[in-house]
């Protein structure tokens, strides 16, 4: 048995034993080390849903996982057996029409771990030991330890939100939400070349959080009288990153004309309010960006490269200690990105 981290409705998050996973034809089995609690893991917690997808059976969270291959199974092959990796969590179809398009990430009938947006639901990967298909795996590059590349999901979502943004070179970009999601976007848009970043919160230590990550300036959102406030129509860029109304409606009023806006945070259910006129006598484009695809193996590259963003770790508790651990990441004035603990070195 190994222990595992398990969502069975909203609020009642426990750690369970769960059988020892044995693998399927085409799977690997993976010892996990580490797992970072991510802001849907909180959602499932805290609300039994996220956005439109809601719990209906017990499920493993987890999807920003690292450790290392135990061993495949029939037909399976890849990094050998105790090869430090991290796992992408998605499995797209590969025959719809996005997945033929290059979009695999918006795929139809993708497969997502620690996911409730299909039933059965997609079970998670915060437990000690996982299968998943085999070409899941993405063997660390030099220099990267496991403990750092659990930052890798969570870069690979900003590193997409910043691709679809366009050309950042030279540009003056606004991050609204600094959470650890928002901090990543930092790190990318400064990895894209970004000439100015500032970053908008309610809590000073993330915006703390915000300035390791390479912002330029830091703004309290709820203080208009802040110096670092961007004049109306100074951005060129702004990427949402908050997942509420307020941060998209700033982006709106903020960007300059012509420019860009990402709305990368989910968004509550139903309708949100906009200053929509904007978009027209502006001509604002407004770009969705969802997950991620190919950046994974971008984010393991950069986190390799970076070893200033493991700042952003702010604390890592082993698995029996979840609830605490969850309370925590929660708890923004006082936490970046939380680390759940499986197992040994």
């Amino acid at each position: 048995m190994v222990l595992g981290c398990v969502i069975h409705g909203q609020g009642d998050l426990r750690v369970d034993e769960l059988p020892e996973p044995t693998p399927a034809p085409g799977q690997a089995v993976v010892a996990i080390r580490y797992g970072g609690i991510c802001g849907s893991d909180l959602h499932y917690h805290r609300h039994g849903g996220v956005g439109d997808f809601r719990l209906s059976e017990p499920m493993v969270l987890g999807h920003e996982i690292v450790g290392t291959v135990v061993g495949y199974g029939e037909g399976a092959s890849g990094p050998a057996p105790g090869t430090p990796v991290a796992v992408h969590p998605a499995t797209p179809c590969g025959v719809c029409p996005e997945c033929a398009d290059g979009r695999a990430n918006v795929c139809r009938d993708t497969r997502y771990l620690g996911s409730a947006a299909r039933t059965p639901h997609v079970q998670g990967g915060f437990a000690g030991r996982i299968a998943v298909p085999a070409e899941q795996l993405r063997a660390l590059p030099e220099g990267l330890e496991l403990r750092r590349a659990a930052l890798a999901e969570p870069l690979a979502v900003g590193l997409h939100a910043v691709r679809r943004a366009g050309d950042l070179k030279g540009r003056h970009v606004l991050v609204t939400g600094a959470g650890p999601i928002g901090c990543l976007v930092v790190a990318a848009a400064r990895a894209a070349g970004a000439a100015r970043i500032t970053v908008t919160d309610l809590l000073p230590r993330a915006l703390e959080f915000a300035a390791s990550a390479g912002a330029t300036a830091c703004v309290r959102a709820d203080d208009p009288a802040d110096p670092n406030w961007p004049d109306d129509g100074e951005v060129d860029v702004a990427i949402e990153a908050s997942g509420v109304a307020a941060g998209l409606d700033t982006c709106v009023r903020l960007i300059r004309r012509g420019g860009v806006v990402v709305q990368l945070g989910m968004l509550p259910p139903g309708q949100s309010p906009i200053a929509g006129n904007l978009l027209v006598s502006r001509e604002i484009e407004v770009r969705g960006a969802f997950r991620f695809h190919a950046e994974f193996d971008d984010a393991l590259r950069l986190l390799a490269a970076e070893p200033s963003l493991e700042s952003l770790i702010s604390a890592v508790r082993p698995v029996r200690e979840s609830v605490d651990a969850f309370a925590l990441a929660a708890d923004r004035s006082r936490s970046c990105k939380v680390l759940l603990e499986f197992g040994e070195e």
